[in-house]
C-alpha cells in the first residue's frame, strides 16, 4: 500500500513541495470515491475540504433561472476541485457532480488551515499554489464567456 505522502508527491498541485510539507498534508487527507451521479459539494453548504481528482470526471455546476442546471466546468484526473475552504466565508459556490465513478483525495481545509498557523512558510507556499488554480480556472470562464457572448 502507498503513502498518501508519495501520492501527493505525484500530484502537479504538490510537485516539489518539501518532504515535511507533503507530511503535514498527508495528515489531512484520506480517499474518497464517488459513484456517476453522487454529488460532492452544493451550493452554499459549508467548504471545510478540496478535492484532488486521481481518476474520473465531475461537473461543476449552477443552476440559472430559466436555464435549470449548466454545466460551467468539467475536471478530470489530478484536477483540483475547490478553493473556498481557503476564504471566508468557507462556503461552496457551485455544485460538483460526479459524472463517472470518480476517485479522489479529500484534505480537509480545517486541518489544513491549522498547520498553516504552525508553519506559516506551508501555508503561503499552498496559497501561491491554489493562486495558480484559481487563475486556470478564471480563464477557462472567459473563454466560455467569449464563446457565449462573443461575436459570432
Amino acid at each position: 500500500m502507498e503513502s498518501l505522502d508519495r501520492i501527493l508527491a505525484e500530484i502537479p498541485l504538490f510537485r516539489g513541495m518539501k518532504e515535511e510539507h507533503l507530511a503535514l498534508i498527508a495528515g489531512c487527507a484520506s480517499n474518497v470515491r464517488f459513484e456517476a451521479g453522487e454529488f460532492a459539494a452544493h451550493h452554499g453548504e459549508p467548504a471545510d475540504e478540496f478535492l484532488v481528482l486521481r481518476q474520473g470526471r465531475m461537473a461543476l455546476e449552477i443552476h440559472a433561472p430559466g436555464r435549470g442546471t449548466v454545466t460551467i466546468q468539467t475536471l478530470g484526473d489530478n484536477e483540483v476541485l475547490g478553493w473556498s475552504w481557503l476564504l471566508p466565508p468557507h462556503e461552496w459556490h457551485f455544485d460538483a457532480r460526479a459524472l463517472t465513478l470518480t476517485r479522489a483525495l479529500k484534505l480537509d481545509g480545517r486541518c489544513l488551515r491549522g498547520k498553516f498557523e504552525h508553519d506559516p512558510e506551508l501555508g503561503y507556499e499552498m496559497m501561491r499554489r491554489f493562486a495558480q488554480v484559481i487563475v486556470r480556472r478564471l480563464e477557462v470562464m472567459g473563454l466560455q464567456l467569449l464563446d457565449v457572448y462573443g461575436d459570432h
